[in-house]
């Protein structure tokens, strides 16, 4: 394969195919906060309380405000709100547009609608079991573009196990055919890694590894959201153009190519 991306691409895709994943400063810091302060008022009309004028505070402060009995409505409430927000999916691709461009493709379909997740300290309700998207209908070209809408780390965040380690604990995967997830997340927790971030910053990473959360054993709520992203012109797996995915950066000359039909009536 002749490799012709400049030297600061090369970098950015090998940090990538080492890591599984990239942590990056957002690239639209006015947007970000537009989406942030959108769901703490979404989410002070659903508690019907006054919104405070520390956004990422009142959100750190959730689980003052909401317990886990009322927690999941309150989450579909504000996915649903935000979702209807005419700018919300341009915004949110504007946040890593760049660095999509360098380790995706600039031919893109997006998920059609952002997810979010919540979880408050010390809550056993909202915990996502170690697994890898591929394993249930994803794409293995597909990224993650997770974003904290505050500060999370350690538990507050996320875990993602990086490639190396990945290969080897997947090829043993069948060991644990009579076995929990917990039980394939303690062969694999020396391993993972619990990347810090910030608001402000966001992470993309590869949904062919193994990743979850734990119990948030920090004293704030985590919120973050999620979207997927692929190449429009890489395979699919159950996840289609239409239904799951929407071109978002179509090229004219890929336009040309969809459109075409040969002139009828030469066959012989």
């Amino acid at each position: 394969m002749t490799n012709m991306l400049t030297m600061d691409e090369e970098a950015l895709n090998q940090k990538f195919l080492s890591d599984g994943y990239l942590v990056v400063p957002v690239e639209d810091k006015a947007g970000l906060d537009r989406i942030r302060d959108n769901v703490a008022e979404i989410a002070a009309d659903f508690l019907n309380i006054e919104l405070p004028e520390d956004k990422q505070g009142f959100l750190d402060d959730m689980h003052r405000h909401v317990d886990v009995s009322r927690l999941n409505d309150m989450r579909l409430a504000v996915i649903n709100g935000i979702n209807q927000l005419h700018w919300l999916r341009a915004t949110y691709f504007s946040l890593v547009r760049s660095v999509l461009d360098q380790i995706v493709g600039n031919e893109l379909v997006m998920q059609r609608r952002i997810n979010l997740s919540i979880q408050l300290p010390n809550d056993d309700s909202s915990l996502l079991p170690v697994h890898a998207d591929v394993w249930d209908g994803d794409s293995a070209y597909e990224v993650v573009v997770w974003v904290p809408l505050v500060d999370c780390f350690k538990t507050k965040g996320m875990y993602i196990l990086p490639p190396t380690p990945d290969a080897t604990h997947a090829a043993k995967l069948s060991d644990f055919a009579d076995g929990t997830t917990e039980d394939i997340f303690s062969a694999i927790e020396a391993d993972v890694h619990w990347p810090d971030l910030p608001f402000g910053k966001a992470m993309v990473f590869s949904q062919t590894l193994m990743h979850g959360n734990r119990i948030n054993l920090e004293p704030e709520t985590r919120w973050s959201m999620n979207c997927r992203f692929k190449s429009m012109f890489s395979p699919y797996a159950d996840k289609l153009p239409g239904e799951f995915f929407e071109p978002i950066t179509l090229r004219a000359a890929s336009r040309f190519g969809l459109d075409y039909k040969l002139p009828s009536g030469f066959e012989e």
